[in-house]
């Protein structure tokens, strides 16, 4: 009995010689498309870094109003309580995040000595000025018409101590897109 074997041969998958190596034509193209993808990546990266910018300074802005608002509820003393005295009697301790549209790269974090729910930088012994340091800004500041907000929270209470719900713009110089940061009066803090 004769076995028959079967031959395929198949002259696409031939496999060439191996001793050749790319030609400038593939070179040319392999960087081309490099060339490009990495364009697209690095256009794409200055966008995305400004995003991140904003949204991260909006974050720290509305921890620093959620910190007041959990000082005052806590009962936390300022640093300068005991060293300074000056408080009134019953003073119950209030903290507040002063805006002020003019200054874009400062905000202002205390405790008001004087329970008039305003900084008064003369007046308020303890104030924290938060400068910021990242490429984004406050670009605005709104309470019902006002460009300067004092946003206060008094013991024992949680809602804020304003005329009006608050909005606080955050941008950038390298994107047109921002991220706003209402404060509203019952306490609530909502960052879009």
């Amino acid at each position: 009995m004769k076995k028959n074997k079967l031959k395929i041969k198949n002259w696409k998958l031939k496999i060439g010689d191996f001793r050749r190596g790319m030609t400038y034509v593939e070179l040319i193209v392999v960087l081309g498309i490099f060339a490009v993808m990495s364009s697209i990546v690095m256009y794409n990266y200055v966008e995305f870094q400004a995003k991140v910018d904003i949204k991260n300074l909006a974050s720290d802005i509305a921890l620093k109003i959620v910190e007041a608002q959990k000082s005052s509820l806590s009962g936390n003393l300022p640093p300068d309580y005991y060293s300074t005295g000056g408080y009134l009697p019953d003073w119950k301790p209030s903290y507040g995040v002063h805006f002020d549209a003019s200054n874009q790269k400062n905000f202002v974090y205390f405790a008001d000595k004087y329970p008039d729910n305003t900084y008064n930088l003369t007046t308020d012994s303890w104030g924290d000025t938060i400068t910021i340091n990242q490429n984004a800004y406050i670009s605005g500041v709104q309470c019902g018409g006002l460009s300067v907000v004092d946003i206060v929270f008094r013991r024992p209470d949680s809602r804020a101590q304003m005329t009006c719900d608050a909005q606080i713009t955050v941008s950038s110089p390298r994107s047109a897109s921002t991220a706003t940061i209402t404060i509203y009066s019952s306490g609530r803090i909502q960052v879009n």
